[in-house]
């Protein structure tokens, strides 16, 4: 007949023996007790850490003790599922031996497995940020593509800029008073001039009038036609 209580006895001086800082009984009937189970340090120091608590049953080993998480620190809830599963498993595969260091060991390898983990995920965030800034420098490099679409559209919203522009180059010039275009500048502002005047006397037909006053009667300027000598071009001349 199996002795129970000497076998748990037992088992707790081991126990104790090992894992003497982070091993504490809680109660004697039914004998339960903590132990803290940390992982090694991952390579900036960080680590991940559960307090286990167990309880046996009058007749363990050959039924399995009662478990569950006390504490944890740095521990996702995926994470204590898994842990939770692992135990379940080990003790079913260890059913009739005395199993505490055994559970005990396989969450301290389960602990190491998620630094690595979670070191693992913070080299993949940082290849994806890498990744993420590769290609945003590349779009930044290479523009935005063009397509009909968006020219068409840049055209518009180009062309309404542009008229804007006009508008207030010219609304400033105007309050400027900027001094008056020369009839080239006119012309080449606006090509209806050169027929302007055609235009005007096509309008007026046979009834333009002209002041004769501003006209000198022939007869009254005083040419000496008779000299021999007389030269009209020296008649400016002589006014000097």
């Amino acid at each position: 007949m199996t002795d129970y209580a000497e076998e748990q006895k037992n088992e707790l001086e081991a126990i104790e023996s090992i894992y003497p800082d982070s091993f504490t009984v809680l109660s004697e009937d039914p004998t339960s007790f903590t132990i803290t189970v940390t992982s090694d340090a991952g390579e900036n120091g960080e680590t991940v850490e559960t307090t286990l608590k167990f309880t046996y049953v009058v007749r363990y080993p050959d039924e399995p003790p009662l478990w569950e998480i006390h504490s944890q620190e740095n521990l996702e809830d995926q994470d204590m599922e898994e842990i939770l599963s692992l135990l379940q498993q080990q003790a079913e595969e260890n059913l009739g031996m005395v199993m505490i260091f055994t559970l005990v060991t396989a969450v301290q390898e389960k602990l190491n497995e998620i630094v690595d983990e979670m070191k693992n995920r913070r080299e993949e965030e940082k290849r994806q940020k890498e990744m993420e800034a590769e290609e945003a420098e590349k779009v930044a490099f290479q523009g935005t593509v063009v397509t009909i679409e968006n020219f068409l559209a840049w055209k518009a919203k180009f062309e309404v800029e542009m008229a804007e522009l006009r508008r207030k180059k010219q609304k400033e010039e105007e309050q400027a008073g900027k001094p008056k275009l020369t009839g080239k500048q006119l012309f080449e502002r606006d090509h209806n001039l050169d027929t302007s005047d055609i235009q005007f006397l096509e309008d007026a037909g046979n009834n333009v009038e002209v002041d004769e006053s501003l006209f000198q009667d022939i007869d009254d300027l005083d040419l000496d036609e008779d000299d021999p000598d007389f030269d009209p071009l020296e008649m400016g001349s002589d006014e000097d």
